[in-house]
């Protein structure tokens, strides 16, 4: 084959085609539509979330498998990809210094955005990209440490953020229950440790929703009080499968996405505040100063040579 009419032959320039300039108005609109075409696939997921037991799982796993977000991130991200754990910007991926693998594509996700408009500061977001943790390239980070149950109580208790009591006067088939005029958790004695975890996991969600002073009552909570316990269960690796989340979903059926999006927010908030309170208990607990089986004991000092009167007698 003769290669002399492809090898060495001069390469016609392609002509560029120019990128049409955008007036500030149209961009503008862009941006605009753009906005608008996120926010409808965030309410259509807040939607979904509530449609059966199922999908409320679904969701609450996913909350409870990924870094703390936003609950328009917590529902973006969800839509496109439910396996997703941890989630940066590239920005933030080369600050933490790992870098994203070739070929990945990125995933919608609202950034926080610092603005100034007429000379004030204010807070906003930009939608941009964010890529999940098993996109990038760095040293595999560690697992989480698991804790016995007992020690997930004993965390519960020290950090919870408002007090706790034993009570043998609960009503039949009440586990726990928090009283907002004495700020106390009142919990049954002798239950299991997974139903004692959840129970008041449950009732600080409840102690919680009555700190904002939005004039809490508690059968406007009990819902999402149900579910962030459930979330909190999931963090701490326990056994969720008694939970069901048929009724939540009926009671919930009317609301507007809004609404829905406000109910996952409520969620996201107390369970995020259980988890954070008892990992504080645990790394305090890691920081105290405690003895080491594996200690290097000291040498033992030599034995004093015998005085001179203990030697052998002069002959």
């Amino acid at each position: 084959m003769d290669l002399s009419s492809l090898i060495g032959k001069k390469q016609e320039p392609q002509p560029q085609q120019e990128q049409p300039q955008l007036s500030k108005e149209e961009y503008a609109a862009m941006k605009q539509a753009e906005r608008e075409e996120v926010w409808s696939r965030v309410n259509a997921q807040a939607d979904s979330v509530f449609k059966d037991d199922e999908s409320m799982k679904g969701f609450l796993n996913f909350m409870a498998n990924c870094t703390p977000q936003s609950t328009r991130n917590l529902l973006i991200l969800y839509e496109q990809n439910p396996e997703i754990t941890h989630p940066r910007t590239f920005d933030k991926w080369k600050e933490a210094g790992r870098s994203i693998r070739s070929g990945e594509k990125g995933y919608t996700f609202f950034a926080e955005q610092e603005y100034e408009k007429d000379g004030i500061k204010a807070n906003g977001y930009t939608i941009t990209k964010a890529y999940d943790i098993s996109q990038t390239r760095g040293p595999q980070p560690l697992p989480p440490q698991k804790h016995l149950p007992e020690e997930i109580i004993a965390a519960m208790v020290e950090q919870s953020p408002v007090q706790l009591a034993i009570s043998d006067q609960l009503p039949q088939g009440v586990q726990a229950q928090y009283v907002p005029k004495q700020r106390t958790i009142f919990v049954r004695n002798g239950m299991d440790e997974t139903a004692t975890i959840c129970a008041i996991a449950r009732e600080q969600a409840h102690a919680s929703f009555d700190a904002v002073g939005s004039g809490y009552y508690r059968q406007a909570y009990a819902a999402q009080a149900y579910c962030a316990a459930y979330v909190a269960a999931q963090k701490f690796g326990l056994d969720t499968s008694v939970f069901q989340f048929d009724k939540v979903c009926h009671s919930c059926a009317q609301l507007t996405p809004e609404e829905k999006r406000g109910f996952i927010g409520d969620v996201k908030r107390a369970a995020y505040s259980i988890n954070r309170d008892v990992q504080r208990s645990f790394r305090d607990l890691e920081q105290a100063i405690q003895p080491d089986e594996f200690s290097v004991a000291a040498p033992k000092p030599a034995k004093a040579a015998k005085a001179k009167a203990e030697k052998e007698p002069e002959r």
